[in-house]
């Protein structure tokens, strides 16, 4: 990508879909990598256009290994836009252009020679809806990425994988008798847990959750926020939520987005999550946290 740091910005062309050349195999991945803690991710002075419609100006955020970082405001901010660039779902859009950098631990994913498959793999992706291949066995569907990002396994190792991504997204004891049943077939809060573990089983270093519980129950969305501070230990988490006792649960920093009249999406505040909710420095912030708009 490139690097902004003249007043005047460069509409960047997003290059072409490029998952199929070439898988990840290529470093050599097996089940024995883990997402070691989680990586650093930073994104700086990102931009964003749909056309000539921009939609996203400046924005820089740092979201650390080891917590939970919640993208917060109201509808139309460009949060969800900011959290798909980060693992270049924005280019899958032909109008789509950007400007800026995202970088995992230091790299960047929109580097020349990047591959689109190996920032897949280390910046994994839980949507709004639960989405699971509904024909497909639970089995088949926390298995399902190896393949396309090069991840090689068999045998009882494949089996232990399933086992201990069922188990880190909460499912394992729910499921564990019916494995070869559809993905389907499971309820929406299982489903969504079900997506979690795929996403798992590719090992990524950060995990991109874009409203994870919208369309859940509240047992099911207590079930997703308990997930979600057991696995940040392991893999940094960012959340895009609109539910602001949510982002008070289950997150360590906050970011807030705001795209007001006329003018695109930016942040406003960001720090720690107790902070911005108690004491937030400014007044738009704390309008939108106490519910007073948006």
């Amino acid at each position: 990508m490139t690097d902004q740091t003249t007043q005047t910005e460069t509409t960047v062309p997003l290059p072409a879909y490029a998952g199929s050349t070439g898988a990840a195999g290529s470093t050599g991945a097996t089940t024995g990598a883990t997402g070691a803690g989680g990586a650093t991710l930073e994104a700086r002075r990102i931009s964003a256009w749909f056309g000539d419609h921009k939609v996203l100006d400046r924005v820089s955020l740092t979201m650390p290994t080891g917590l939970v970082t919640a993208l917060i405001g109201p509808s139309g901010c460009g949060k969800s836009t900011f959290l798909r660039i980060l693992n270049r779902m924005h280019e899958l859009i032909p109008s789509a252009s950007l400007a800026g950098e995202v970088l995992v631990d230091g790299q960047d994913v929109y580097a020349t020679g990047q591959r689109l498959t190996e920032a897949r793999r280390q910046v994994g992706m839980v949507f709004q809806k639960p989405n699971p291949f509904p024909a497909m066995s639970i089995y088949d569907n926390v298995t399902a990425g190896l393949k396309l990002t090069g991840v090689r396994t068999g045998g009882r190792a494949k089996d232990d994988l399933v086992e201990e991504c069922l188990t880190k997204a909460g499912l394992w004891k729910e499921v564990r008798t019916r494995l070869r049943q559809p993905g389907g077939a499971l309820s929406g809060g299982q489903q969504q847990r079900l997506c979690i573990a795929r996403s798992l089983a590719i090992r990524p270093k950060v995990l991109l959750m874009d409203e994870p519980c919208s369309a859940l129950d509240p047992t099911s969305t207590r079930r997703i926020e308990e997930t979600i501070r057991e696995l940040v230990h392991e893999v940094t988490i960012v959340i895009v939520t609109h539910n602001m006792q949510q982002a008070a649960r289950v997150s360590d920093q906050c970011a807030f987005f705001l795209a007001e009249q006329g003018t695109p999406g930016a942040i406003v505040e960001h720090g720690p999550t107790a902070a911005m909710f108690s004491a937030p420095s400014d007044p738009r912030t704390s309008d939108y946290v106490e519910g007073r708009f948006g």
